[in-house]
């Protein structure tokens, strides 16, 4: 017999970001690039998912980049979800939430239909999906030693043709 998963999530709100505490053990560093591309899907989309809050420190365990933007946008009401760990069950959640996403690969044939089937007026959102695709491989970055010199390549998000040069 196995366990249950035990379900550590008490409670659901919102909070104005400014009430929110940043953890200070928080290591993710979030690049110019990263805080346009997450900026542009807040315009185009909107949240989608809640920051996390700890409720037994009071602290962010997930969603420091959205308090941050939300903040900027002087927002007065974010999505949270609380929940209840003890401090050192706190830290192993922010050492391993995000690292644990970052183990994933991409199955290239579903992400290429993915992204045929995406578009986005916003363009560092367009810039975002035409990284992923080239990250996985399915696009050749234009000037590298992989992009045929006579051929030209279509950005799965925005139908832009570019045509790499020698």
């Amino acid at each position: 017999m196995t366990n249950s998963i035990r379900n550590r999530i008490v409670g659901i709100g919102a909070e104005d970001p400014e009430q929110l505490l940043a953890n200070p053990g928080n290591f993710r560093a979030h690049p110019g690039r990263q805080r346009e591309a997450l900026l542009a899907l807040l315009d185009e989309i909107g949240f989608v998912a809640p920051v996390i809050v700890n409720r037994t420190t009071g602290r962010l365990v997930d969603g420091h980049l959205r308090v941050e933007l939300a903040l900027s946008r002087d927002e007065k009401a974010i999505p949270v979800s609380y929940v209840e760990l003890s401090e050192d069950e706190e830290r192993l959640v922010l050492a391993t939430y995000d690292s644990v996403g970052d183990l994933a690969f991409a199955d290239k044939d579903r992400l290429r239909e993915l992204l045929e089937s995406v578009s986005s007026k916003e363009a560092a959102v367009q810039q975002l999906l035409s990284s992923v695709a080239t990250e996985a491989g399915l696009l050749a970055a234009v000037g590298s030693p992989d992009s045929k010199p006579d051929s030209s390549v279509t950005c799965p998000s925005c139908g832009e043709v570019f045509n790499p040069k020698r």
